[in-house]
């Protein structure tokens, strides 16, 4: 699967964090994600630096990729990009996502990746202005927005930013205004709120975690992500239910 692969231009699509997954049953969990017709697995790598949080390695992404033919969606929040982004287009990626706030060569990574034949886009955290992205946004074939700090998932204080919505919007006007066909993926507690809110035109991929998919409950949570993305594209002009 590379860049081209034209699943990235179905409408409204879930990619369930493998970090909300029972770590101790990954495999097992990965196979339900597939029977339930899910094709995408969100992969997040982070190093301990970047945010407070280190809960996979890549020996395990490198043993799930063999396991499965999920399009794997990696979202690198390291401090070295670089190393990170070597090896995980060496283990097999389909959309590598890395933050501007830690690289210090967007432009130069970004082509790098696209090169390898994979997705390339950025991460903003939840203040970082989307003036960063004046001069890199058309090599770009995602942007994801943080939606709360990233790292402190497991900190029930941590909420979604209030200025959400309006970063959101802005983001989806300078894509329109560019006529550019970047996707928006959204990141950070989503809940079922969020996909019914902005999954109508706004965003286009959202990052499931335990907000709504718990890994005791799955296949009820999956039946209930399944009926709403049903009533949301069937809404839409021209969306396919898939």
């Amino acid at each position: 699967m590379n860049k081209q692969d034209r699943f990235w231009d179905t409408p409204l699509i879930f990619s369930p964090s493998l970090i909300c997954l029972d770590p101790c049953n990954l495999e097992s969990q990965v196979r339900l994600l597939e029977s339930a017709g899910i094709e995408t697995l969100h992969i997040d790598l982070i190093d301990g630096h970047f945010s407070p949080s280190m809960p996979l390695g890549l020996e395990t992404v490198r043993a799930l990729r063999k396991k499965t033919r999920l399009r794997f969606d990696a979202h690198v929040m390291t401090e070295n990009n670089g190393f990170f982004i070597k090896e995980l287009l060496d283990t097999g990626v389909d959309q590598l996502i890395f933050h501007m706030e830690t690289e210090k060569h967007p432009d130069a990574a970004l082509t790098a990746i696209k090169n390898s034949g994979v997705r390339a886009g950025v991460a903003l955290k939840p203040s970082t202005p989307l003036s960063v992205l004046e001069y890199v946004i058309e090599k770009c074939d995602t942007v994801m927005l943080m939606l709360i700090n990233p790292g402190y998932a497991g900190t029930s204080a941590e909420k979604q930013v209030p200025y959400a919505e309006r970063k959101i919007g802005d983001l989806r006007r300078l894509i329109n205004e560019r006529k550019l066909p970047v996707k928006i993926e959204l990141d950070g507690r989503i809940s079922r709120e969020n996909i019914a809110r902005y999954g109508k035109g706004l965003a286009d991929i959202f990052v499931i975690g335990s907000t709504c998919l718990g890994p005791d409950r799955m296949e009820t949570d999956l039946g209930q992500l399944r009926e709403l993305r049903a009533g949301i594209t069937a809404e839409s002009p021209g969306a396919e239910n898939v």
